[in-house]
């Protein structure tokens, strides 16, 4: 990133910034935010985030952020949790794991946050777990999609696994897309374990994988993988290359013919962020499986009032997405709002056992609740397609889907 880059994404996160007034900065991307109620019994409940505000993916750390902003004014506008104020902590985990784990050392050393909400792709979660949950002592909650297989103790998931996308989205393109899968990948632990469960999927209900690849995060000529996908009349490309080379990759099928033919794109991180990356028409009828996305708000009220609410803070560039784990940091959140107040003291034993069995009535995408003993939570799952640059809920589940983990 280069310093006008910095200080340009620097200004829209301060023109994001909802009550500023009443936020201090403390050092480069760390941030305190108290509420304006300070007159309570008890010192405040610390929350600490820790997120990508800078680097390649801080569209979805940015978000992420804002999300714990909106959630912790609303609890402390309600009146706080056990009569005590939030008090917001937000550390830059900024796309890099050595500076992450710094930062997060001082969630932990410095600020003595109660919880950790953070962390986006799976080699940050490695990173700083450790700090959080073995060194640290300290709850952790996950907020991203990912590819499963996270069992630690004391850190709890909150987005969507690869049971939850695959076993609702590969049958229905089985059937609107055929049975010859290409599964074009970026070389890195989440394409390879999610791609291990969808062959089994795929499989099972009667398709093929005519190709598996991995190719390194910033390669961006695919044209022998699009010769490989064409020549072998493939039906659906499942997808998990990342930005930088999604875009030429799709941009290249999209002139080679494929989806002229026509051949079926899916991609279970593509949220609305994501659709900017090409022009609509070489994605259109893209399928992504995802907990949530802005089409439910014609159909689902509670959706549609948490989306209203992020947009009136958070005008701008950073939007409330599903791919983003905005969502499962709303999710997040909530389900420890709910874990704290039943165990009625911050303690981690306590709000981890009550964590463990918590719900919520209501949510972006419906409700949701954790699968006891298992640390990671059922959700509602929805299917869409990209058409003309926007999505529209083709399929959804028929009730909250089982995540399948631990």
């Amino acid at each position: 990133m280069t310093h006008h880059d910095h200080l340009m994404s620097r200004r829209r996160f301060l023109g994001n910034f909802a009550f500023t007034a009443g936020a201090i900065a403390t050092g480069t991307g760390s941030w305190v935010i108290n509420a304006d109620w300070a007159n309570a019994a008890d010192g405040p409940i610390k929350v600490g985030i820790a997120t990508d505000l800078t680097g390649p993916i801080a569209y979805s750390g940015n978000s992420d952020a804002n999300v714990a902003r909106m959630v912790v004014k609303q609890i402390n506008d309600a009146g706080g949790i056990l009569g005590r104020p939030l008090q917001l902590f937000i550390e830059d985990t900024a796309s890099n794991e050595s500076v992450a784990v710094g930062n997060v050392r001082k969630l932990i050393q410095r600020d003595k946050v109660d919880v950790v909400v953070g962390g986006i792709t799976s080699s940050m979660r490695n990173a700083i777990k450790d700090v959080i949950v073995a060194r640290g002592k300290t709850l952790y909650i996950y907020p991203q999609l990912y590819e499963g297989k996270e069992c630690t103790a004391n850190l709890f998931c909150t987005g969507p696994t690869p049971a939850q996308q695959c076993d609702e989205l590969i049958p229905w393109l089985v059937k609107n897309g055929g049975k010859k899968f290409a599964l074009p990948s970026a070389n890195y632990v989440w394409p390879h374990v999610l791609n291990e469960y969808a062959r089994k999927v795929i499989e099972a209900n009667g398709g093929e994988v005519v190709f598996e690849e991995y190719y390194p995060l910033d390669q961006i000529d695919f044209s022998a993988t699009v010769n490989r996908v064409i020549s072998n009349k493939v039906d659906v490309v499942f997808n998990t290359i990342i930005p930088p080379g999604v875009g030429p990759f799709f941009k290249q099928l999209y002139e080679a013919g494929f989806l002229k033919n026509g051949g079926r794109l899916s991609c279970v991180y593509y949220d609305e962020n994501a659709l900017s990356i090409n022009q609509a028409n070489e994605i259109e009828g893209l399928a992504s499986c995802l907990d949530y996305f802005k089409a439910l708000d014609k159909s689902d009220p509670v959706s549609a009032k948490i989306q209203a609410e992020y947009d009136k803070m958070f005008p701008g560039t950073f939007q409330f997405t599903a791919g983003s784990a905005a969502t499962g940091t709303y999710r997040a959140l909530k389900l420890w709002e709910a874990a704290v107040k039943e165990a009625g003291k911050l303690d981690r034993v306590g709000v981890a056992a009550a964590l463990d069995h918590a719900k919520i009535a209501e949510g972006p995408g419906g409700p949701a609740e954790m699968v006891p003993g298992k640390r990671h939570c059922k959700m509602n799952m929805y299917t869409a397609v990209a058409k003309g640059g926007a999505y529209e809920i083709v399929a959804r589940s028929a009730g909250l889907v089982d995540p399948k983990e631990c």
